[in-house]
């Protein structure tokens, strides 16, 4: 089997209610640059990343994914992933102008339609092609219901909402306010509002220094706080180490890393106590393997960030020993020809052949923003 060609694609799909707001960012739609490679088969693999949607950055993607990697493709076995992945990093001096961001999410969106041409090629379900086991639940926990720009009685009742009624035993919702002390009074309403039982996930966004981490952090234990998640900036690896030693409830990162040298150096420096790789920006299902590698080596549970909408990571998750959960957000379900589904709070086991990233005719016709 052979490539024959790269195709890029991009997609810019509506968020739930028409916009949501964490500490930092204001979405209103969600971006899908990718790719579908074909071969000398019927056989196509669909890959992409995930983006605030803005054209211009995506378009950066797009052109990465296509003059930068496309050509090193053409003719190759897309099969030998490990092969492909590596000639992908060395290839190409895209080590000179960036180890992550653009060049590494183009390749994330590569290395996903790899994998999903290599399951389709086997006829299997990527994780089963992966090893994973029907036997293994993998739990759901929403995000869509704990935006920051929602009303107080509306975070509450949204958060209830997905306990009661959907069947989700955890929920995470979004702290950065300007003034902290909200942040704690709307987490004290939302555990009211849930319950003892259901846990509890609280995420800043990457908005809080040191001294408000300081203050705040601790008394987020007042409402058993599961987690508290990027309370510092991104790359603070000895902030994060520093905060770790001071609060009690665990940290939890990774969605805005990169590669398994970015994870390894918050590993090594006991900043973290959750794994949180995104397969659509660490490298596809081959970087993601590789972090939930390292979580397993010291005993840190891997929990994905939802940036391909949870259809490939699924896979991963059901397939590694590490990985204990997945985050769900539901916004691009509809584009995908086996979305995933949920059933009393878990995942439900992809049947069809490959990554489960195939798009629908209809959602690249509707979505569609590449001119």
């Amino acid at each position: 089997m052979k490539i024959t060609a790269v195709e890029p694609f991009l997609l810019h799909v509506p968020v739930t209610g028409g916009s949501i707001a964490d500490s930092t960012h204001v979405v209103t739609h969600w971006g899908m640059p990718g790719c579908r490679i074909l071969t000398d088969t019927d056989l196509v693999g669909y890959g992409y990343t995930g983006t605030h949607a803005s054209l211009a950055l995506d378009k950066l993607l797009t052109s990465c994914i296509t003059e930068v990697y496309g050509p090193l493709l053409l003719g190759e076995d897309p099969r030998e992933i490990q092969a492909l992945h590596q000639k992908l990093l060395h290839d190409p001096p895209t080590h000179w102008v960036g180890r992550a961001g653009i060049t590494q999410m183009a390749l994330s969106a590569v290395d996903l339609a790899l994998w999903d041409i290599k399951a389709k090629a086997a006829a299997e379900p990527l994780w089963c092609l992966l090893g994973g086991s029907p036997e293994k639940n993998v739990e759901a926990y929403n995000t869509d219901c704990g935006w920051l720009d929602r009303a107080q009685g509306k975070l509450v009742d949204d958060c209830r909402r997905m306990v009661e009624e959907e069947g989700f035993a955890a929920v995470k919702m979004k702290v950065g306010k300007s003034d902290p002390n909200e942040d704690l009074a709307r987490v004290e309403a939302v555990r009211k509002g849930i319950g003892p039982k259901p846990r509890l996930m609280v995420d800043a966004n990457a908005k809080w220094d040191m001294a408000t981490a300081l203050e705040f952090g601790p008394r987020l234990a007042e409402f058993d706080v599961t987690w508290l998640e990027e309370p510092l900036w991104h790359d603070d690896v000895t902030g994060h180490a520093q905060l770790a030693k001071e609060i009690e409830i665990p940290l939890a990162l990774g969605e805005s890393l990169y590669n398994l040298d970015q994870f390894r150096e918050f590993v090594l420096a006991e900043a973290v106590h959750c794994l949180q790789p995104d397969a659509s920006r660490c490298g596809g299902i081959t970087g993601l393997w590789e972090i939930a590698d390292l979580g397993r080596t010291y005993d840190l549970p891997v929990s994905p960030h939802h940036g391909d909408m949870m259809q490939a990571q699924i896979h991963a998750v059901i397939a590694h020993s590490a990985c204990v959960q997945l985050e769900f957000i539901p916004w691009t379900l509809h584009c995908f020809e086996e979305p995933v589904s949920i059933q009393d709070g878990f995942y439900q086991l992809p049947e069809s052949p490959g990554a489960s990233t195939t798009l629908t005719c209809e959602a690249l016709e509707k979505y569609s923003v590449l001119s």
